[in-house]
């Protein structure tokens, strides 16, 4: 159920209210807990999901001929809701006593978690509701980006509230008036692709399966170390001897905007030494110069993102810096993640499952 409130804050002129009922809690409850078992996200994925069922039962009231499709496979970031052929991304927040509010990092930045829309929904728990905040549509949020230097706090933009459409019920004239081509989204392919106007990514084509190494399976794209031409990449490893440790180096050429330079991104896995009852997986990532380079171009930056398209460690290259790396970190079998780095307009990334 829904109630359109006068208010008399400064910032908002109309207060779009969705009343939760018993149905959506249990329901928010089923969603965050099958997509997620870390304590560490599943207090906002729980969040992400009321919001995005708070949102969808804003839309069905005033929609109700239209057809609404939910999409949760990223709740410990955002969740997702397509109408007709738009893509509303909602933003979860529990309370807006900030004249700033907090944006994943990822729905922003990564072209296959990018929507038409982004939604602010307040989420008052024990109130049992969920306000409709406002809105942004995706160009305005890429252009505060660019223009405006957002503060980075964590992995998530702070975004000044007062840049946002304070009056969501514009979304239904953008839906019933406005094509969807007018709203441009990146494409988010398994190929060389613009993503905008000056930004190119360069993506896997399929999922690098690092358990199969053990058992010697390996994609032809990656190689031995000692089959890669960088004495200084051989000599990082040649005293390293871990049983069972698998390591391999895959060839990135920048192309031509970097100089046709190229970069070996390395990836090393082992067995976890600690015995549990679902084995875990030791992985190390690094990145070192190739064409003869002695170091790295500066401001390279080496990124760990989870399934969910969380950002986890970021690293960036310095002046005279002859690799970077990750911390290293583990995972079980099955465990999906991506590598990334970026170097001017140019974006790299990789997908892998352990």
């Amino acid at each position: 159920m829904t109630n359109s409130v006068h208010s008399q804050d400064f910032r908002l002129s109309l207060i779009e209210t969705v009343w939760l009922e018993a149905e959506h809690f249990s329901l928010a409850q089923k969603i965050s807990s099958s997509l997620t078992a870390n304590p560490l996200y599943s207090w906002q994925a729980y969040l992400n999901s009321l919001a995005l069922l708070g949102f969808e039962e804003w839309l069905r009231e005033r929609l109700s001929a239209i057809v609404i499709s939910r999409d949760t496979s990223v709740i410990e970031t955002a969740g997702y809701l397509k109408l007709d052929k738009f893509i509303f991304c909602a933003i979860a927040t529990e309370h807006l006593l900030d004249e700033v509010t907090s944006i994943p990092q990822a729905v922003v930045e990564q072209p296959e978690l990018a929507a038409h829309f982004y939604v602010l929904l307040e989420v008052l728990e024990e109130e049992e509701e969920v306000i409709v905040r406002g809105f942004l549509p995706y160009h305005q949020l890429i252009g505060l980006k660019n223009n405006l230097k957002l503060f980075i706090d964590e992995g998530y933009y702070q975004i000044p509230l007062s840049t946002f459409d304070m009056e969501p019920n514009h979304l239904l004239t953008y839906q019933h008036y406005v094509e969807v081509s007018e709203f441009a989204l990146p494409v988010a392919d398994n190929i060389i692709t613009q993503v905008s106007d000056n930004l190119s990514e360069l993506a896997s084509k399929t999922t690098t399966k690092l358990s199969k190494w053990f058992e010697e399976v390996v994609d032809e794209a990656w190689q031995t170390i000692d089959s890669v031409t960088n004495p200084e990449l051989n000599l990082a490893f040649s005293t390293r001897s871990v049983e069972k440790e698998t390591k391999k180096a895959k060839v990135i050429d920048l192309g031509i905007d970097n100089g046709s330079k190229k970069v070996a991104l390395v990836v090393n896995i082992s067995p976890d030494k600690i015995v549990t009852i679902s084995e875990k997986i030791n992985v190390s990532v690094q990145l070192y110069p190739m064409s003869g380079e002695k170091f790295l171009p500066q401001n390279i930056k080496l990124i760990l993102i989870s399934k969910a398209g969380k950002i986890l460690q970021e690293v960036t290259s310095r002046v005279q810096d002859n690799y970077i790396q990750l911390k290293p970190f583990k995972g079980e079998p099955g465990k999906r993640f991506s590598i990334q780095f970026n170097l001017g307009n140019m974006i790299f990334r990789e997908q892998f499952e352990l």
